[in-house]
This record gives structure tokens, C-alpha cells and sequence, in this order.
């Protein structure tokens, strides 16, 4: 939003302008220290870390305004500054006597003056700020609202010229450079500001070395706005990096959006621009007005902004962190155990909408209880960067920093994490590196020619979602995606990042026609700069952040996908299975008189379940848009649906795989997921008649939960041939799946899924030869405590010296109707 301005015919009302604090304000504290005045160097050394303390926070908000304003009276600043802009082109200079201590300056080419007034200064510092000449030091200002401009310095008062069009200059009676502040005089006031072009860059060799090879990791450091203290000043460090703009200039509610006095400069090569504002602060608004290579303007939102205004405004806010972590115990700790040799349960959250309304503070406190009590070891968290249109359920980004600000500010959610992770919850987030939205606010055409999407209009423009594609082959957009993957990490501690749309990232013709599409280097449909992309962001994420896992949602056979990197693969550390869950869903869309003649649909994933690290999925996609939600895919009456989707539940945490599943589907919601209004928590109320037996489906999840956790034969061999058995795979006539599982050890369990309403009486099943005690059960779907007809095997079921199934030892089960049974040796 902007800041209100005053009318040139209203009567004279206060406004605010921009300004520093004043001179006698104290000192700002920082964790390091930064020279008043040294050339550029690395950023580890030039700039204090990426927050002003506490004191300096205080200094800026102690100001009238963001930036730290004073209040004047005056015309409309954004009036003339269209004035200013319209008539930029010959100097206009105005005649006015000689100030007490300053002399006339040279004149200022028409080039530069005409430049800065259009903003396409790629240099503005070598013209404004202070620079010696013969005969004294030349100070220079570009105040568009001043009535006057005075420089103060120790024994020192010297009143600039009145140049025109917002210019101030005059040439100081000293031999060199002082530590000088400026006065500027508007139609109601005066204030003291630092000069924003006596600073020396904020950004180091280093970095922008790194930028250029498109090798900076934490690149998050190096660009965007990072409030800190400069040469010994409080202010914001603007850098951007715009490689085909003429000029940019930072515009915020510190300009009143007009952003003809603060021009940046540029750096050389890397495209990238910078400008130390001093005074501007954390919560300041901000954008960057970005010069066309055509001479047209456009503003945009930063691409690196950690934080923005809540949608549908637009702004980029300036932010720091100040959350202190509390999980060190969980962070030291993750990476313990390879998470493919690990339990690993997902519940699936899209946030706005678990319960709507909820701040990240009140989900902190909300759902890592309901979490734990249902059992799951990770959430995995729909995408939670910033994002235009809510309907997109955050899969269109715009912000790729910054957590959406609906729920409050990244500190917020920083909390909403640290929570989940001291109640034992990995957090696992939803990635977009796919695509991107054409918003002309946001990074389409950025700088005013294709800069973050793929130069060729083919291989930019998304066929499905109306967006554009990365250009992976471009270094520093490589960069900026490999860097967000491990800021998340690092910044907000996240567990995993499962990457959206993988599929559509790796093939040149995905949903497109022939001649909609060319070939790589090689003849083939392989977007080798994709593959080379997602490699190098697992190999970083990996090799800085342990404990992390990757895990892709890619929906086609491609070969090596969760293959390390070093070996040719793309490195994720899971996958979804994408084929398990569209063929066992199918199967169980069938009436059950039906389902023998689709019984492989249920067998097949086995035939490929090792060719890679596997995630069964039932996810978001699978409830919406006319898909129906999972208790309500079920063929038959209510009990029997509700009855087929505990038995699904009850066959998929036994399946070789990891497993996940989305909100709502935890306790058999009949409605399909909206995220207008999220689960139908009031199935849960006791008040609500059948609210018992969709309690009973949640009970039944959390015992899942409970018995896989405890059971490491369900989860410790998942990804080796050596973990699984089949005991009866091709009971089709009998709609059985009876298979065993297998810990490190070799201890089993045996899984029974019976997907028929008829009770099937001695029903035998071969077994390994486990002693004498018998089989008992350890988990029946059909239980009574979750809605079921309670048809349990109550004893210990002895085995038998009957052969059966290839083994010389058998048991004899009683097969509940449309359930699923787990039983463990006594």
C-alpha cells in the first residue's frame, strides 16, 4: 500500500518525507563491526550479519515513518516527480546568490542530469554524493522535494546551490572528503539524513565473484534487501540483480513509491545493482523501478524479498530474523538414521486451510499435538511460499524466499516449525521449481527481456498451467533455485523438500505437440539443463544440510531417479509412486464381485517396488476437482465404504514404501478437500450422529501409526528385495493379499488384506517356522473400536505342520469382511 499524499489544493495537512536519523541518535549496536570507510570487500567482512540489532531497530522506529521520516508540509512528492521525469532532458539550472561556505559547482553534464531524472544511471554515485576536485570537495544531491539542501560537517555549514529538477551542489572551501550529513529544508520542516551516495558498496568481491559464476549457495545473503550497519550507520542493503536494465531505482512508502532520488548503481559485469539506504529499516515496502533495455519502466517485487505484504497487495517488506531456535536437540539428531531405514508416516497439510483462520502462532500451537497423537513422523506442508492467488494452493510462486504472509511474518513460521520439531515432527515442504506465474509485477521478463524463463517462447510457456518455465541452463537461474532449496533448509530448518512436477521439468515435450518442441543436443526429449539442475541442487542440499531428504514427485519411469548423483541418478532421496496409487485406487473403485479380474492392479507395484526409494501417496490431488474424496471412491453402503477405506489404510502402511496421506482422509471425510473451507472437522463433534464412526477411522490411523513405529520390519528393509515376501500374491478368486515383511533381523509380520464383505472361515495361509507360541494379532481393521464388525483371530493362531504356499508350516486364519489384518509371532 502506499502512503497517503497531500493535496496541492487542500489546504496544507503534514505529510511524511524521507529521512535519517538524527545526527545526536545513538549508536546502533551490531555482532560486528564494519570501517567507516574501506573499499569493497567480501561480504563476510564488509557488512555486519543480516539484521540490525535491537538498538538499531530502535533507532529506525523511532522515526516517524519506515525509513525514519520527519514530518513536513508540502505539494504531492509523486506530482513532481512526474513533473521531474517528464521534463528530464536539458538542465534547467535556477539563479541564486552564493551561499555562506559553499562555491558555485561545475555544471552537471546534460547526459547525467537527463539520466538520473529518466532513471538509466548505471553509475549515479560517480556523479552524486562528494567527490574532491581542484580547489575543495564537489558535494552533489538529488533531493526532488527540497526547497534547499545544506551540508554539515565538523566546523562546517554549507548551504547547496539550487540546481533545478531536485538537484543541490556546491563546492565545499576543504582539502578532502569530511564525514558530512545533509540538512534538507522541505515546505514545513527540516531534517538531518545521511548522504545515501558517500557509502561505499555493501556487497563484497566475493559475492559478486560467486553471482557471476552462479556458484554463491547462500545467495539469500547477497541480494535483496538485508537491513545491517554500514560503515558505521543503520540502514537497508538493496541489491538486485537486473543484467539487461538501463537503470534501477529503489521505490518504497520511504520515496512515497517515487524512486527518482535513489538510484542504484551497478556492479560491474554481474548484472547486479546495489544501493545502501541508510535509515530505511525492518517492515519498510519497497520494489524495485527497473529501466527496459527500450527506455520503458516497470516495478517489481524483489525476487529474493524474505518477506511481503499480505496478497493481493504486492510489495516486498524489508525483514530480519529475531527467532530463537529451540530444536537444537532435533536438528543435532535428524540425520541419525537414513530416512529410506526409517519410519517415515506424512500428513499432509495445506496450512491456510487445516483450520482456517489460524496464525502460524495458533497452528504452533494446534497441530503438532494433533500430529503427534495421530502418530505421523513428518508433515509435509502444501507450498508455503508466496504466492498471488490463493486458489493455486501456493503451486503458482512469486515469492520464492519468502513464506506467504497470510499467517503472519516468517519469524511466525520459523515458530510454526521450531513447535513441530519439539514435538518430534520432521517438516517436510513443498518445492516449485517447475514454473513460475507471468504476474508483471513478479519475475516474468524481469528486467525487460526473458530472464528467469527460457529465451526460446517454446520452452518458456508452460502447456497446463499458463506459466513459465525456469531456464535451467542459465547459471545464475540455476543458482537462484539451488540457493532457495537450501535456504529453506538452513533458514527455517526445514526436513525435506518434495519438489513438485518433477516430469515436467525433464522432458522437452511434455504436453506438447510435434513441432511444439526441439530436441536436445542429441536428437532426444531430455531437458539435460533440467537434469543437470536438479543434480546439482541434491548433491548441495545434501552435502549441506543433514539429515534433509529430497523427494520427487515424478510421475513417469525415468530411470535413476533416487540413484545418487556420482552414479548418473537425480539424486532425490525418495520418490512418489505415482503407479501404485492410480492402479490400488482403481482396484478399489471396484465393486468387490469385480475386483478379481483386476487383482495384478494390486500386485504389479511389487514387480517395480526396488528400482527406486518409494513414497505411497494419497495426496491433495487425489480429493479434488470431481476425484472425490477416498472414503467416498469406495463402491457399496456407508459401512462398507467406510470398511474398504480402513482396509486400503491397513494394506498401504504394510506395502514396501513410505507412506503419506492428506488431511481430511485421517477420519473418512465424505466431501471432497476445498481449500475455501478445509476438513469437515464437524464430523468429529460428538453432537453429529455418526460422529463415532468417523472418530473410529482417526483411531485407526493413529494405531497404524503406532504398531508401524514400533514394528521395524515395516518400515526398515523398504527399499530391499530382502524386506518382503509374498505369501499368497494371485488369490484373485478370493480378493486375499497376504504378504510378510521383514526387519534387519529377519523377524516377520504378516499382512492379510481381504477385500470382500464375506467372513472367510480357516483360511490358510503357509508361514516361516517362528517356535511354538503361534501368530497373534497385532492390528485388525475390522475392529470394533474403529467401526468394524469386531470379527478378530482372539488367541494366539497356532501353525501347523500342513504345507501351504511353498512352506512346510501353515496357520488358519478367520478373514474379517473388507479388512485388513497384521499379525506378528507371539
Amino acid at each position: 500500500m502506499t502512503a497517503r499524499k497531500p493535496s496541492r489544493k487542500a489546504p496544507r495537512k503534514t505529510t511524511r518525507i524521507p529521512a535519517e536519523p538524527p545526527a545526536g541518535a545513538p549508536a546502533a549496536e551490531t555482532t560486528a563491526e564494519t570501517p567507516a570507510t574501506a573499499p569493497a570487500r567480501d561480504s563476510a567482512e564488509a557488512a555486519a550479519p543480516a539484521e540490525v540489532s535491537a538498538a538499531a531497530s530502535a533507532r529506525a522506529s523511532s522515526a516517524p515513518a519506515p525509513a525514519a521520516t520527519a514530518t513536513v508540509t508540502g505539494p504531492a512528492p509523486a506530482e513532481r516527480a512526474r513533473a521531474g521525469r517528464a521534463e528530464a532532458g536539458p538542465p534547467r539550472p535556477r539563479q541564486a546568490a552564493d551561499r555562506q561556505g559553499s562555491r558555485p559547482a561545475p555544471a552537471l553534464d546534460t547526459a547525467d542530469r537527463g539520466r538520473l531524472l529518466a532513471g538509466d544511471h548505471h553509475a549515479p554515485h560517480d556523479v552524486l554524493g562528494a567527490h574532491p576536485i581542484p580547489g575543495g570537495v564537489l558535494v552533489r544531491a538529488l533531493r526532488p522535494f527540497a526547497r534547499s539542501v545544506t551540508v554539515l560537517a565538523t566546523g562546517l555549514r554549507a548551504e547547496l546551490h539550487d540546481d533545478g529538477d531536485g538537484f543541490f551542489s556546491g563546492v565545499l572551501p576543504v582539502p578532502e572528503i569530511p564525514a558530512y550529513r545533509l540538512e534538507v529544508a522541505y515546505d514545513a520542516d527540516t531534517v538531518e539524513v545521511e548522504d545515501p551516495y558517500r557509502f561505499w558498496p555493501a556487497i563484497g568481491e566475493l559475492d559478486l565473484h560467486l553471482i557471476g559464476e552462479g556458484r554463491h549457495e547462500e545467495l539469500w545473503k547477497a541480494l535483496g534487501a538485508v537491513p545491517m550497519v554500514h560503515q558505521g550507520v543503520a540502514g537497508t542493503r538493496f541489491t538486485v540483480w537486473a543484467p539487461n536494465a538501463r537503470g534501477v531505482r529503489v521505490t518504497g512508502d520511504f520515496t512515497y513509491w517515487d524512486g527518482t532520488g535513489t538510484p542504484m548503481r551497478s556492479l560491474g559485469s554481474t548484472g547486479v545493482w546495489e544501493l545502501f539506504l541508510p535509515g530505511v529499516g525492518e517492515g519498510a515496502l519497497y520494489k524495485y523501478d527497473i529501466c527496459r533495455p527500450d527506455g520503458s519502466h516497470t516495478v517489481r517485487a524483489d525476487p529474493m524479498a524474505r518477506r511481503t505484504e499480505v496478497p493481493p497487495a504486492t510489495a516486498s517488506v524489508v525483514t530480519a530474523s529475531h527467532h530463537v531456535w529451540q530444536d537444537a536437540d532435533w536438528m543435532a539428531h535428524r540425520g541419525d538414521r537414513p530416512v529410506h531405514e526409517a519410519p517415515f508416516s506424512v500428513y499432509e497439510v495445506h496450512l491456510a486451510s487445516w483450520r482456517p483462520g489460524l496464525t502460524y502462532q495458533q497452528l504452533a500451537e494446534q497441530l503438532p499435538a494433533y500430529v503427534k497423537e495421530l502418530g505421523f513422523t513428518h508433515v509435509e506442508l502444501m507450498p508455503v511460499s508466496e504466492h498471488p492467488f490463493g486458489g493455486s494452493w501456493g503451486y503458482q510462486v512469486t515469492g520464492f524466499y519468502a513464506p506467504t504472509s497470510r499467517m503472519g511474518t516468517p519469524d511466525d513460521f520459523r515458530c510454526l516449525v521450531d513447535a513441530l520439531h519439539r514435538a518430534g515432527i520432521g517438516v517436510i515442504m513443498d518445492w516449485v521449481p517447475a514454473h513460475f506465474p507471468r504476474d508483471d509485477w513478479a519475475l516474468a521478463e524481469f528486467d525487460g527481456r526473458p530472464l528467469y524463463e527460457h529465451p526460446d517462447p517454446r520452452r518458456a510457456a508452460h502447456p497446463d498451467w499458463g506459466t513459465l518455465e525456469f531456464d535451467y541452463g542459465r547459471t545464475e537461474v540455476r543458482n537462484f533455485l539451488v540457493a532457495n532449496a537450501t535456504y529453506w533448509c538452513e533458514e527455517f530448518h526445514i526436513d525435506g523438500l518434495r519438489v513438485d512436477a518433477v516430469a515436467s521439468m525433464l522432458y522437452l515435450d511434455y504436453s506438447r505437440e510435434d513441432g511444439q518442441w526441439s530436441p536436445n543436443e542429441f536428437g532426444g526429449r531430455e531437458n539435460l539443463d533440467a537434469v543437470a539442475f536438479l543434480q546439482e541442487m541434491n548433491a548441495t542440499v545434501y552435502r549441506r544440510n543433514p539429515g534433509v531428504v529430497t523427494i520427487a514427485e515424478e510421475s513417469t519411469a525415468w530411470d535413476g531417479v533416487t540413484r545418487p548423483t556420482d552414479s548418473g541418478g537425480l539424486g532425490f532421496g525418495l520418490k512418489w509412486n505415482m503407479g501404485w496409487m492410480h492402479d490400488s485406487l482403481q482396484y478399489m473403485a471396484k465393486e468387490p464381485v469385480h475386483r478379481k479380474y483386476h487383482h495384478n492392479e494390486m500386485t504389479f507395484s511389487m514387480v517395480y517396488a526396488y528400482s527406486e526409494n518409494y513414497v505411497l501417496p494419497i495426496s491433495h490431488d487425489e480429493v479434488v476437482h470431481g476425484k472425490q474424496a477416498l472414503v467416498s471412491k469406495m463402491p457399496g453402503d456407508w459401512w462398507q465404504r467406510r470398511a474398504n477405506h480402513r482396509a486400503y489404510l491397513g494394506f498401504m502402511w504394510a506395502h514396501p514404501g513410505k507412506q503419506l496421506l492428506f488431511m481430511g482422509q485421517e477420519f473418512a471425510q465424505g466431501a471432497e478437500w476445498s481449500e475455501g473451507h478445509g476438513p469437515d472437522w464437524w464430523l468429529l463433534d460428538p453432537s453429529y450422529g455418526a460422529s463415532a464412526e468417523h472418530r473410529g477411522v482417526r483411531t485407526l490411523v493413529g494405531d497404524l501409526n503406532a504398531v508401524y513405529g514400533a514394528v521395524p520390519a515395516l518400515w526398515q528393509r523398504d527399499t530391499v528385495p530382502e524386506g518382503f515376501g509374498w505369501v499368497d500374491g494371485g488369490a484373485a478368486e478370493d480378493n486375499v493379499f497376504a504378504f510378510l515383511r521383514y526387519d534387519a533381523d529377519g523377524s516377520p509380520l504378516l499382512a492379510v488384506s481381504h477385500f470382500s464383505p464375506a467372513v472367510r472361515t480357516d483360511y490358510r495361509l503357509g508361514v516361516p517356522e517362528t517356535g511354538a507360541e503361534g501368530w497373534v494379532e497385532v492390528l485388525n481393521t475390522d475392529a470394533a473400536r474403529y467401526g468394524g464388525s469386531d470379527v478378530r483371530n482372539e488367541e494366539p493362531v497356532k501353525a501347523e505342520a500342513v504345507p501351504a504356499h511353498g512352506r512346510p508350516s501353515s496357520i488358519s486364519l478367520t478373514l474379517p469382511p473388507l479388512a485388513t489384518v497384521w499379525l506378528r509371532p507371539a
